[in-house]
């Protein structure tokens, strides 16, 4: 029996994932949780066969969490299943840590599939993200690569909560950091994009499909 832990901040998508999940005798969705911090701390209170984790949460954000996890919980299998295109975060996800990526467009069809594969102890990545990570792998720190895929984790997620309308003192509030360390983190992005202003920026992030509203 493949017991699941899922966190998502829906609950619709919660209900729908166990009703889904329902149908297979081999799993049982045993756990659901609302944000980053109750999927932490159930995480780490009874065994797990698979964490099915939403990359964008109130709180911690789904890179955060998988740093943690993997150094709590290193032995747990996470999969992540998120409304972001697969080349906006899948990379940097199993990166961080996770043993899967799901776009949630494709999950009634390769969800059932992706937990048996992460039970069992292996990887599942589309072929996009086998792709993707295959280029990573081969150019590196190119000079070709875009320019937001050189940004960090952290600078990553301050990025697109600058290009969504999200203030420097919002930002700083929302991931508990103060707003010197927000400002200096938004003047690297603008340097490491290239970008003169937040409406360059607004741009690239339309151009790229980066927007996690144009995601979600």
């Amino acid at each position: 029996m493949i017991k699941v832990l899922i966190a998502d901040d829906h609950a619709i998508l919660r209900a729908g994932l166990k009703h889904l999940l329902s149908e297979y005798p081999d799993i049982v969705v045993a756990g659901e949780a609302g944000n980053g911090h109750e999927a932490l701390a159930k995480a780490q209170t009874e065994h797990w066969d698979v964490l099915v984790l939403d990359m964008t949460m109130p709180g911690k954000s789904g890179i955060e969490i998988i740093k943690q996890l993997k150094q709590l919980v290193p032995k747990l299998p996470i999969l992540i299943l998120s409304m972001h295109k697969e080349d906006v975060y899948a990379v940097r996800a199993l990166k961080a840590g996770a043993s899967g990526y799901l776009c949630k467009d494709n999950a009634e069809d390769q969800l059932v599939a992706a937990l048996r594969k992460l039970a069992s102890g292996g990887l599942y990545i589309t072929a996009t993200v086998a792709e993707k990570l295959a280029l990573d792998v081969l150019h590196g720190d190119s000079q070709d690569t875009l320019p937001h895929t050189r940004l960090s984790d952290r600078e990553y997620q301050i990025f697109q909560s600058i290009v969504t309308g999200g203030s420097i003192t919002d930002i700083a509030q929302q991931l508990n950091l103060s707003v010197k360390t927000v400002s200096t983190h938004k003047t690297h992005i603008m340097e490491k994009m290239g970008c003169a202003n937040v409406a360059e920026l607004v741009r690239y992030a339309i151009q790229y499909e980066l927007l996690p509203g144009g995601s979600e």
